[in-house]
Order: structure tokens, then C-alpha cells, then sequence
């Protein structure tokens, strides 16, 4: 199954590196710089800052972020990924002043941690790669993970690939289940899978909330022996949105203010070309009637989370540009264009970014990742604040 986002690992030489059809500029920013030079004005300074993340075995990363206020957050990935076992479950928390490796020993699972969510110190949840037969459910009771039960749990081909918690502390999974790929909903105690998304050869990556009663996923979808990138919404019934078009497409994250107005992004891996190569951001907008794909301001890497405001409007959007790798980058909505953003400078070699979150009650952010994009020693997980 296809990854929801770029699988970082030593960079080969560009080859086919290719913009869908039809994309325009999301702003004015000028090109991004080759690499080792000194990228010209427009890629603005923020306020971002690194934060330590330490106590993970080499080579690790940190897939996904979430918070419940400044006192309390959750960042999950793997861990040893040059070890015997291929790669640990690796969890920490943020306890307002420093993040410490969470301890995972007691739990029977034994994979590796690919998303989690939460709104509260008893409302966080996670989900894993297999492990064996299927995908674990893990809910944080305060202290640590325990592992959770659901409909399905332990059979074989059960996957559950990304979690969120909407605004009524309902808790939503995206995954397959007998051969079919759909939805699990719960509230902690009562869980029930809903109808089958009507798609054929879909993958679905991210799980995302909107209005009450609605939430919506992206992914891919088979197309012409490649794949396109998969939006669709959830309110009762699907509506999947149309396919948008690219070469080898797949849409990593999805925010929508609205039914027309809904941000997608992801990664184009192109036309082919050797083993590592990096593929090209992609970023799109629907407005109730099409896809309009738009140029994020550089044209080699990813575009892996978006995350909204106070007011619930997307504002960040976290990823990984291929020319400027000795900063973290970013694209910051300023009004209706996006503009290019690079984070605090000698943090970490190259940082790779997964992932970004708000907190909620204040104006601050998170991001999460992995210090470079070699998964080899000595990367190791990594943060990003911004206060607000």
C-alpha cells in the first residue's frame, strides 16, 4: 500500500521532475535556491523555534503531532529503524516544559506508530502499522498508552492508518477492513465501522474533522496505472470529491472551511526516475465546483500536514523542500495566497518535517519530524514551536 507521505531516505540524482497540468502560483515567492545557497528574500523569517526531543535510538522520526493546550501534547513515530526489528514504536509528551520518551514496554504491540490525536488528557489516541495481522488502537489514559479494543481488532488485513478527535471528543480512524477501505467511529467504549468509501483502488492516509457531524479523509485512487489524489467527506454519507488530477498523486493531509473551500495537500512523485528521487509539493484548492492545483513557491519536496487557526481556518502548512534543506519550511496563508516561510536556522542538519498542529486556546503551533532526511544515524525525532 502506497505511503501517505514522502518516504525520506538518501536522495538520488533528479530525474523527471514534473508540475501537474494546469497549476498556478500560490503567490509571488521567487524560486527556490539549489541547494547550499543562501535563498534569496522572499522566503520569510518566523517565529519558530526548535525544541529538544530527546532519548530516541537512531535513526527515528516523529510521523505526527497533536495538543490539548501548552501543558500537554503528543508526538509519535518510530525508532531504530537500522535495528534487528526494523524500527520501534516511539512515543513522547509534552509536559509544558520539556518532551520525554514515553515508555511502551508493557504493550503486546511491537510495530511502529504512524498518527495520533487528542483534545484532552483523557481524549488522545493513536494508531500503528501492523504489526503482524493488524493495526493497533491505543488511547492515553493520563499517564501512558494502553492498548484499546474495537470491532475487527486482531484480524488479519484489519489496518488503521490515521485518528482524529472532532470537537464532541468522537473519535475517528481511517483504515481497511475486510478488504474494503472505510471509516471507524467511536466514543472510547462503543465503536462501529461505517459503510465502505465507493471508491476502487483507494488508499485513505488522514482522517480530518470539519463541521459537526462531518469529517473528511484524503488519499489516492487508482488511475492509468499511477494514482491521483482522493478527497472525500463523510456526514452520514460519502461524497467523494472528483480525483485531482496529477502523476502519481497522493494527498497527505485535507482542511476544509468550508464545503467549497478546502485546502488539499500532498506529493507528486512524477514520471518516474531513480530509486530516492524526491518528488514535487503539491498543493490544491476546491471551490465547490473544481480542483485548482497552485505552485507552493518551490518545486522539489512535500507537503505532508496543514493544520487551522483559532478561527478554524487553515494557516500552516508544514513540508520539506528539497533546495533549502539547511531549514525547515513552511507556507503561511496570508490572506488568499500562501507564502513561503523557513524555520530557525542550525537547529538540526536538514530537518525533515511530517506534521503540524495547532494548540488549542492560544495562537501557537507545532511540527514534528525527523532531523534530516537520511534515515540513517544520527537522525533523530524532532520539534518545531511557534508562539503566538
Amino acid at each position: 500500500m502506497r505511503r501517505r507521505r514522502f518516504v525520506a531516505g538518501t536522495i538520488g540524482a533528479l530525474s523527471g521532475i514534473a508540475l501537474g497540468p494546469g497549476s498556478v502560483r500560490a503567490s509571488d515567492a521567487q524560486a527556490s535556491p539549489t541547494p547550499g545557497r543562501h535563498p534569496g528574500p522572499t522566503p520569510r523569517a518566523e517565529g519558530w523555534q526548535a525544541v529538544p526531543a530527546p532519548g530516541s535510538v537512531p535513526p527515528a522520526q516523529l510521523r505526527s503531532i497533536a495538543a490539548a493546550g501548552p501543558q500537554l501534547a503528543w508526538a509519535v513515530g518510530e525508532e531504530d529503524l537500522g535495528g534487528p526489528s526494523g524500527g520501534e514504536a516511539l512515543a513522547m509528551v509534552w509536559n509544558g516544559s520539556a518532551w520525554s520518551k514515553t515508555d511502551l514496554s508493557h504493550l503486546s504491540f511491537a510495530g511502529r506508530l504512524s498518527d495520533v490525536a487528542g483534545s484532552s488528557s483523557g481524549a488522545a489516541w493513536a494508531v500503528g502499522l501492523p504489526d503482524g495481522n493488524a493495526s493497533p488502537l491505543l488511547r492515553w489514559d493520563g499517564t501512558t498508552w494502553r492498548e484499546a479494543s474495537f470491532p475487527g481488532r486482531g484480524e488479519p488485513g484489519v489496518r488503521l492508518d490515521s485518528v482524529a478527535v472532532g470537537p464532541d471528543q468522537r473519535v475517528w480512524a481511517c483504515g481497511t477492513r475486510g478488504g474494503a477501505v472505510r471509516l471507524l467511529c467511536g466514543d472510547g467504549r462503543r465503536w462501529r465501522w461505517l459503510d465502505p468509501l465507493p471508491v476502487a483502488s483507494a488508499n485513505l492516509y488522514g482522517v480530518t474533522p470539519g463541521a459537526p457531524g462531518e469529517v473528511w479523509v484524503s488519499g489516492d485512487v487508482g488511475a492509468g496505472g499511477g494514482w491521483s489524489g482522493l478527497v472525500a467527506r463523510w456526514n452520514g454519507a460519502w461524497t467523494v470529491l472528483p480525483a485531482i488530477a496529477g502523476l502519481r498523486l497522493g494527498i497527505a493531509d485535507v482542511h476544509a472551511d468550508g464545503p467549497d473551500d478546502v485546502w488539499a495537500v500532498g506529493t507528486e512523485a512524477g514520471a518516474g526516475g531513480p530509486p530516492g528521487r524526491p518528488g514535487n509539493p503539491a498543493l490544491a484548492h476546491w471551490d465547490g465546483t473544481a480542483w485548482t492545483r497552485l505552485q507552493p513557491g518551490f518545486v522539489v519536496g512535500s507537503l505532508t500536514g496543514i493544520a487551522g487557526d483559532a478561527q478554524g481556518r487553515a494557516a500552516w502548512i508544514s513540508g520539506w523542500n528539497y533546495q533549502d534543506q539547511s531549514r525547515s519550511t513552511y507556507l503561511r496563508r496570508d490572506g488568499g495566497t500562501w507564502t513561503v516561510v523557513r524555520g530557525p536556522a542550525g537547529a538540526a542538519p536538514a530537518p525533515y518535517l511530517n506534521d503540524v498542529t495547532s494548540v488549542p486556546g492560544t495562537a501557537a503551533f507545532w511540527s514534528a519530524g525527523m532531523t534530516s532526511p537520511t534515515q540513517a544515524p544520527p537522525t533523530g525525532a524532532y520539534t518545531e514551536r511557534l508562539d503566538g
